[in-house]
């Protein structure tokens, strides 16, 4: 008998007929005489509309009462999924995140998992129980509800089939597994049989939005076997694992990230310790720095250039203009119309050229570059926002030949 961890997405439970479907397929699994724990996320647009309803009724609200108010999307899924089961005659409980042992941190918001006590879901299972438990939450020390933060789900249930030893945890989205570009914009993306903890980490940091990040890391910590596939068609989806022996594609996957902008600060004196007194001001501000461009100096003086997300771009412009004004630079520019595009495979490492191909893809295509970032399994480059989806196409051509 196996323990099998199922993640079911918003718009896998987004209507009745959606929640029957789920349920089959929760049953199905239960029929083989497996135990299942099933994690479920908000239906459809619900968190969208709770946080419309709360912009109408307070724009500052605190973020506590936001929790409050957006875990409640999770626990109307999870209670829904139990009662289709409970009609099709399976044992079935719905439990909430602190039911089912999530302790987290006190960040109201984007809590972080500090452990999970699932003594609970075992006593469930040993009745016989398929445990459905609300994804994207838990409770703090203060015993107040916490959510994880966009994506939440994906790390409830890797947390819970790490703790449990699982023996799979199925991640079920609107996609039939992870491609080497997003199949909606790109048609003749590819779907990949298997890919590595990394890679996918690399994939689901730089935009791809099939995988929640921090449950990709935390599936990589603990190996945990995760595959990716759809809950609206019956086929095998993409296996997420550590490292395979087989040979390398060249790269794996092309991700776009809209959510970016750019600061430059202008005339920056040419003298040390300048760079470490701005990053270091931005890190106090919790602001995330992405990629780094320093100019060659001239005139004894250099242009410092970095993205950072859109949300932060107050704080970093703040920051960075108090920077200028401290150390004598002539100014700070600011662009939010760009996008970062990158390239992610582990072959890479062993493949000369790669970067190459993807430079002369964009020249092909007359798209300017405006800046570089390289790691030993991933190439992005900053371009202009209205060229990003030229540029996705034109890349994944260039690698994956043309339809």
């Amino acid at each position: 008998m196996s323990l099998i961890v199922q993640k079911f997405g918003g718009t896998s439970v987004a209507n009745t007929e959606r929640i029957f479907n789920v349920a089959d397929i929760v049953t199905n699994t239960y029929k083989k005489g497996n135990d299942v724990v099933v994690v479920v996320s908000a239906q459809g647009d619900t968190t969208d509309d709770f946080i419309e309803k709360a912009q109408a009724i307070n724009p500052n609200a605190s973020k506590r009462e936001m929790d409050m108010l957006l875990s409640a999307g999770e626990q109307i899924s999870a209670s829904l999924l139990a009662m289709a089961i409970e009609k099709l005659g399976y044992p079935v409980v719905s439990l909430l995140g602190w039911q089912a042992g999530f302790s987290t941190s006190s960040t109201y918001g984007s809590a972080r998992i500090k452990r999970v006590n699932p003594d609970r879901i075992q006593k469930e299972l040993d009745k016989k129980n398929i445990v459905i438990v609300t994804g994207f939450q838990g409770v703090n020390r203060y015993d107040d509800m916490t959510t994880l933060g966009r994506g939440g789900s994906d790390t409830s249930a890797v947390a819970i089939a790490s703790v449990m030893h699982a023996d799979l945890c199925q991640i079920y989205t609107d996609v039939e597994g992870v491609f080497t570009a997003d199949p909606r914009k790109v048609p003749n993306a590819k779907k990949l049989n298997v890919i590595s903890y990394d890679e996918m980490l690399e994939l689901a940091t730089l935009g791809a939005q099939v995988l929640n990040n921090r449950s990709v890391e935390m599936a990589k910590k603990y190996n945990v076997e995760l595959e990716v596939l759809s809950s609206l068609t019956q086929v095998p989806g993409t296996i997420v694992k550590e490292e395979t022996k087989m040979e390398k594609m060249l790269i794996s996957g092309i991700a776009k990230d809209n959510d970016v902008a750019r600061i430059s600060i202008i005339g920056v004196p040419d003298k040390p310790g300048l760079a470490f007194k701005i990053f270091s001001k931005l890190a106090a501000k919790k602001v995330n720095v992405d990629v780094i461009l320093q100019s060659v100096g001239r005139d004894n003086t250099k242009d410092i250039s970095f993205t950072i997300p859109q949300c932060m771009m107050q704080d970093a412009i703040e920051v960075s203009n108090q920077f200028v004004d401290v150390v004598g630079a002539s100014s700070v520019v600011y662009d939010e119309n760009v996008s970062k595009v990158s390239i992610v495979g582990a072959g890479m490492e062993t493949h000369p050229g790669v970067a190459a191909a993807m430079f002369e893809s964009l020249f092909e295509a007359n798209i300017n570059i405006q800046m570089i970032s390289t790691s030993e399994i991933k190439i992005s480059v900053l371009i202009a926002r209205e060229d990003a989806d030229k540029a996705v196409t034109t890349i994944h051509n260039k690698f994956f030949g043309e339809e």
